[in-house]
């Protein structure tokens, strides 16, 4: 049976996933959502037995019922392949009695490669699917790690071009540095003066505005969106928290039915839902532990049931989590609702307008399963040193918010359910603030320098996607206002 994807907005006509892989975003402003979350047709004892691609082609499988068996397996095994730096895509690494799930295997080293790899190819079968002649301009703003995993992704993609903004001064130097020596006639980055939530805004404007959607039209082209607001990026994600369980089980660290938590740091929310699909789908997971840094919109509207971004946006060594409007949340907001588009479309109304909304009680009691704190960044540098003190193991910035978090669960309510940690990045990332964290004499070094510093410290190979860009030359330098972001568009485009 086909499952079709409604807006979180409208009661409008339910497209198919590959329509809404396309589309990204619908066209009332909504987010695509399934009809009804499927459940997993095999037993985790079989999924235990899989590889990771025969895992995603039986959870991908179950959203994408539009795409044909040889499709979706083409799609996978054109994903996961030698890009990524260890066979097993996602390993899973004890440490101090937490299993970390390493999601930076990828080619840019973050956990964005997990969906971002797969996307250009889902979205290609798409556009032959519905019989597309455009071409596709994925239009995509990053706070540091979706950007270059999207540019990777999609560089030299045929019938597509991809145009990523970022916020100038809002990503950390190897970021910035990956993605402007990204390499690809088809590739465009922008950085822009404001932080990531400007650029988000800026992208979702211009995906709404129906005369630059004609004019784009009459030109040969149409915008799809690599966000983690696409459907396509959202499913992918689903994916390995299936197999930590599945693995788990097929190590003996997990007896059959045996639930655990998951902790991941939060930002745009989509990682962390995924999380919540999975769960919903079969697997025994108890709580979904959402980690904030100081931007801690998430924790307070967990606490409070009021989502509230009027506040000081703050700056942090772990940036990709520096979002105030953590668009995937809305689709929590729109299930919890009991899938009520007008009631949803209400709520983000009032964050339009006022910048936040309060959500009923018998909504906020559908989220019992959910527990939200923050790190602050004292926090996080004192985790990333202890855990390196206690066990060798060196992580980075956003998995030692999700540590923090994690102690501070466990030690305020004393529950020792296991626990799989969203491992979101190499610390090879964040090699400054990783670096002094663990000690301030570090600071003097250059970028580079702490990288091989980093590599001896931690006993692990410099990977493949920093040495890339030690000599690499920055091959974009546009930086623009973000009341410029159309014009620069139109520019890029060749559009008049």
């Amino acid at each position: 049976m086909e499952l079709r994807y409604k807006s979180t907005r409208s009661n409008s006509e339910a497209v198919s996933a590959s329509q809404a892989i396309l589309q990204g975003l619908a066209q009332d402003g909504g987010l695509y959502v399934p009809e009804t979350l499927p459940r997993l047709d095999k037993s985790l004892e079989e999924l235990a037995q899989m590889s990771y691609q025969e895992t995603a082609y039986e959870v991908m499988k179950l959203f994408l019922t539009d795409f044909t068996e040889s499709e979706l397996k083409e799609c996978i095994s054109k994903a996961y392949d030698s890009k990524f730096d260890t066979e097993v895509i996602a390993p899973i690494v004890e440490a101090d009695g937490t299993y970390y799930l390493e999601l930076f295997h990828g080619a840019t080293i973050a956990f964005k490669d997990m969906a971002l790899s797969i996307l250009p190819h889902l979205l290609i079968t798409s556009a032959k699917k519905n019989h597309v002649k455009n071409e596709i301009v994925i239009l995509t703003a990053t706070s540091g790690d979706t950007g270059k995993a999207a540019l990777a992704g999609f560089a030299d993609v045929e019938g597509t071009r991809i145009i990523v903004f970022y916020p100038k001064n809002g990503v950390s130097p190897i970021q910035e540095k990956q993605m402007v020596t990204q390499k690809g006639d088809n590739t465009f980055v922008v950085g822009i003066t404001g932080n990531f939530d400007d650029a988000q805004t800026g992208v979702k404007q211009l995906f709404g505005d129906k005369e630059l959607a004609e004019t784009m039209n009459q030109a040969g082209f149409q915008f799809s969106s690599a966000n983690s607001i696409n459907i396509g990026r959202l499913v992918p994600q689903v994916v390995y928290y299936v197999y930590a369980y599945a693995q788990l089980l097929k190590e003996g660290k997990i007896e059959k039915g045996e639930k655990m938590n998951v902790v991941v740091p939060t930002g745009n929310f989509g990682n962390i839902l995924a999380a919540y699909f999975a769960k919903n789908m079969g697997v025994p997971i108890a709580k979904l532990i959402c980690a904030s840094n100081e931007n801690k919109v998430l924790y307070d509207f967990f606490e409070t049931g009021v989502y509230d971004r009027n506040r000081e946006f703050v700056l942090t060594s772990s940036p990709s989590m520096d979002i105030l409007i953590s668009s995937n949340l809305e689709r929590l907001i729109y299930l919890t609702a009991g899938a009520d588009a007008d009631k949803n479309a209400g709520f983000m109304q009032d964050l339009s307008t006022s910048g936040k909304y309060e959500i009923t009680a018998g909504m906020k009691a559908q989220m019992e399963d959910f527990y939200g704190n923050y790190a602050s960044e004292a926090e996080t540098a004192e985790t990333i040193k202890n855990l390196y003190e206690k066990t060798g193991y060196v992580i980075d910035t956003h998995t030692a918010v999700a540590a923090a978090v994690n102690y501070k669960y466990k030690k305020e309510t004393g529950d020792n359910t296991k626990t799989v940690l969203a491992s979101t990045a190499s610390p090879f990332k964040f090699t400054r603030s990783v670096m002094n964290a663990i000690d301030a004499k570090y600071d003097a070094m250059g970028d580079f320098e702490l990288v091989d510093e980093l590599s001896k410290l931690a006993n692990v190979t410099v990977p493949k996607a920093i040495e890339e860009i030690r000599t690499a030359p920055v091959l974009h330098t546009t930086v623009c206002d973000k009341e410029d972001m159309k014009s620069v568009v139109m520019r890029f485009l060749d559009i008049q």
